[in-house]
C-alpha cells in the first residue's frame, strides 16, 4: 500500500530526473524510499567550488507535512552546519512549508555554502572566521573541498589503499 509520503517522494523523484537542478543530484536506496543520498557540488566561482558534498535525508510518512532530516554525510566546515553534519537552515526547521520538494531542499543547501547566515551558528568557530577573518575561513573551506574529493576516491571500489 502506498502512503500519500511515498507517492510525494516518487513524484519528487520524478521531477528531479526530468528538470534535474544545476549542481545538486539525489535518489532514494532501492531498500527505503524514506532514505536518500544525494550531492551537492561546490557552487562556482566561491571557495566551494569543486567539491563533492554527499548528505543523507531521512523522511517520515508525514512528509511533505514534516521536515526531512538533512545531514551532511561529508565533513564540512560552514557556519551553519553543526560538526555532525545537521544543517540549521530555516526551511528544515520552523519555515517548512509543504510546498518543498526534494529540489528545493537541496538548492537553498547549496545556496546557503556560499551565504551563510552568522547570525546563527552552528558552528561558531566557522562563523567567527567568517566574520572575522574571511581569508582563513576560505582556506578552512578549501581543506574541505580538498578532503571531499579523497572521500570520493575512497567510496570508488576501484580506488588504490591510501599509503
Amino acid at each position: 500500500m502506498s502512503s500519500a509520503a511515498r507517492r510525494r517522494l516518487v513524484r519528487d523523484f520524478r521531477r528531479l530526473q526530468s528538470d534535474p537542478p544545476s549542481g545538486v543530484t539525489a535518489a532514494p536506496l532501492d531498500s527505503n524510499i524514506l532514505v536518500w543520498q544525494a550531492v551537492i557540488f561546490g557552487p562556482d566561482d566561491t571557495p566551494w567550488e569543486g567539491g563533492t558534498f554527499k548528505l543523507e535525508l531521512s523522511f517520515t510518512e508525514d512528509y511533505p507535512n514534516k521536515a526531512p532530516s538533512v545531514r551532511f554525510v561529508t565533513r564540512i566546515f560552514h557556519p551553519n552546519i553543526y560538526n555532525d553534519g545537521q544543517i540549521c537552515l530555516d526551511i528544515l526547521q520552523n519555515q517548512w512549508s509543504p510546498i518543498y520538494d526534494i529540489s528545493a531542499i537541496l538548492t537553498s543547501i547549496q545556496s546557503l555554502l556560499s551565504d551563510p547566515n552568522p547570525a546563527s551558528p552552528a558552528n561558531s568557530e566557522a562563523s567567527r572566521l567568517y566574520c572575522e577573518n574571511r581569508r582563513e575561513y576560505n582556506r578552512r573551506v578549501r581543506e574541505v573541498v580538498e578532503q571531499s574529493w579523497l572521500d570520493e576516491e575512497d567510496t570508488t571500489p576501484a580506488a588504490a589503499p591510501a599509503p
